[in-house]
């Protein structure tokens, strides 16, 4: 026998149900059963077969339907209009993602009366609509003439695949918990977000124990929640809100701030934190209370990673109050304590003192930075390291008059290493201009894109002009050129280069080897060797790794890896043996051939 919903679909009918009432109905008749996976099928009938339009591109396709728009924007009769919408949309022959896009970026008119037309076409679409491509035109003009009145409409579409992604981008401008709960059904996968799924399916809001008890249940450990379904659950649970009701319900608000820790992070994609639309509020519930947080190695290691985004991540530029930021940062540090060894004495595995020793690091740094003067260089450069129990890229931060560059002003990915960047001296400055990859975003340049700038000498200052950014993400600011007295500039480029207090002693050890290859390269180059990428294994953070590419047995050019396990002696002596055995012995003896 057919799962209710599948009866629907299957049940031929004379005319169609309009897709809004085919998903209501569908919820109506059995409301406590469990969502399916990504949602309800839509009908056989709600993608009419596509007219032989194939040959045309995709502006031409977005003109089509940007066309008939304006065509029944034009009509007179608004009732006419709205009868012959589907019939003219259905015409053009497009995916139902064009017409959302073409309806999405439809100039809209300046007259009230005719955007209330232009609304009620929306509407119309959207509830009457009884194809992806009819459904989503309306979607696309409620991204920007949405109300109130349309947001249990757009709740109602969200239940079926194949437009969660446009119901989303309608409701978020009129209410980011339904948004995100609808983003929840498509994109849920494990059973305890499917379980949250279900609770916040239920209807009864973000009240309930249930949802409660479903949101306690995430995991949020490594692999855990990524960024982007963290921001989601915090604003689908309206996380809050929930943490004000019940600031001591057990393990409450080590779950809020581990949430809280992932959208800060990146997990190879982008913080969230920004994104977030209660960040500021969340941020000040979790001061409010942090002080009854249990002193746990890892309780202590979020809040370090919560105030090292602070001071020198995206959190940094949310819109705080004047003082409000520093005053929260250094509530989470006091409540860390001070960094000394008996962090050591709460773990004797591995993992956990690399996760103390981090933990005294961080909060050495941060303190450091907390008492520079006020009179400190405009231009600053940092090294933030992410907690080694949850690991992330390392990357330099730049922060220029107190604010971090890199967030505000390329939101798709983190700085570069500092192997890259400070080890290379490509930040150094002359007076030949050089153009200098700043961050890269976290699916690679050629996906997303990159920042540059261009770095020269001008007399007594050093410039950082002539900005480029490798892609067209929106909404980012124009950068104009920064203007840095060179004799300082100088200076933090030396305090750089020197500076090893952020690394640990793998990384240590690979700085050293690759600035002894850079000093002598014939180490590599008299094997017919080329040198690779020097630096730690992302999952094995205590094991130095040395790659370099050239000839295999067969005379192809392969990639080799060379893995050196910290045995605990100091990182000068173990890059000392290194460099002396790759220059005494073809090292493709001993290295792992990969691929």
């Amino acid at each position: 026998m057919s799962a209710p919903h599948e009866r629907t679909t299957l049940a031929p009918s004379l005319f169609a149900p309009s897709l809004f009432a085919y998903a209501r109905d569908l919820r109506s008749a059995d409301p406590g059963t469990p969502l399916p996976k990504s949602g309800y099928p839509l009908p056989d009938s709600a993608r009419p077969p596509r007219s032989g339009r194939g040959d045309r591109t995709y502006n031409e396709a977005l003109t089509a339907v940007t066309d008939v728009l304006a065509s029944l924007l034009a009509e007179p009769e608004e009732n006419r209009a709205a009868a012959q919408a589907p019939g003219a949309l259905a015409a053009t022959g497009v995916r139902h993602q064009i017409a959302f896009s073409a309806a999405a970026d439809l100039p809209l008119p300046d007259d009230p009366m005719d955007r209330a037309r232009t609304r009620a076409l929306a509407r119309s679409l959207t509830r009457d609509g009884t194809t992806t491509v009819s459904v989503a035109a309306g979607l696309g003009l409620l991204t920007r003439l949405g109300e109130a009145e349309d947001v249990p409409y757009l709740r109602a579409l969200g239940l079926l695949k194949g437009i969660g992604q446009e119901v989303v981008a309608a409701l978020t401008p009129l209410d980011r918990s339904e948004a995100a709960f609808v983003w929840l059904i498509h994109r849920a996968r494990g059973a305890e977000l499917l379980a949250l799924v279900a609770a916040l399916a239920v209807g009864a809001g973000n009240e309930t124990a249930a949802v409660r008890d479903r949101f306690l249940a995430i995991p949020t450990g490594p692999p855990g929640l990524g960024p982007e379904v963290a921001r989601n659950v915090a604003e689908a649970v309206d996380l809050t809100a929930l943490l004000r009701r019940e600031p001591d319900r057990p393990g409450l608000l080590a779950q809020a701030i581990r949430v809280l820790v992932r959208m800060v992070s990146r997990r190879d994609y982008e913080t969230e934190i920004r994104r977030h639309s209660d960040a500021v509020s969340l941020y000040e519930t979790v001061a409010a209370h942090v002080h009854r947080l249990p002193r746990e190695l890892g309780h202590r290691a979020d809040l370090v990673s919560l105030a090292l985004d602070l001071h020198s991540g995206a959190g940094h530029v949310l819109a705080w109050p004047p003082g409000r930021r520093e005053e929260l940062l250094d509530t989470l540090l006091s409540v860390v304590g001070e960094p000394d060894d008996t962090l050591s004495d709460t773990s004797t595995d591995p993992a956990g003192r690399r996760r103390a020793a981090w933990i005294r690091r961080t909060v050495r740094q941060l303190r450091a930075a907390r008492r520079l003067p006020s009179g400190a260089p405009r231009f600053r450069i940092e090294v933030a390291v992410a907690d080694p129990g949850d690991p992330d890229v390392v990357e330099t931060r730049f922060l220029i008059d107190g604010r971090p560059l890199v967030p505000e002003a390329f939101g798709r990915g983190p700085g570069e290493s500092p192997e890259s960047l400070i080890d290379s001296g490509r930040l150094r400055a002359t007076s030949e201009p050089r153009e200098v990859r700043l961050a890269e975003a976290y699916c690679t340049e050629g996906c997303c894109g990159a920042l540059y700038v261009t770095v020269r000498r001008e007399g007594d200052h050093v410039v950082w002009d002539g900005w480029r950014r490798t892609s067209g993400e929106r909404g980012l600011p124009e950068l104009s050129a920064y203007r840095f007295d060179a004799v300082a500039y100088d200076a933090e480029i030396a305090r750089a280069e020197r500076d090893q207090s952020w690394a640990w002693p793998a990384r240590h050890t690979a700085r050293l080897i690759a600035a002894g290859l850079r000093d002598r390269p014939e180490s590599l180059t008299r094997w017919g060797l080329r040198q690779g990428w020097i630096s730690t294994e992302f999952d094995a953070p205590d094991t130095t790794l040395v790659t370099f590419t050239g000839p295999d047995e067969e005379g192809e050019r392969r990639q080799f890896l060379w893995r050196i396990p910290d045995d605990g002696t100091p990182p000068e002596e173990q890059a000392a043996e290194a460099l002396r055995r790759l220059e005494e012995g073809d090292p493709r003896g001993y290295a792992e051939l990969r691929g």
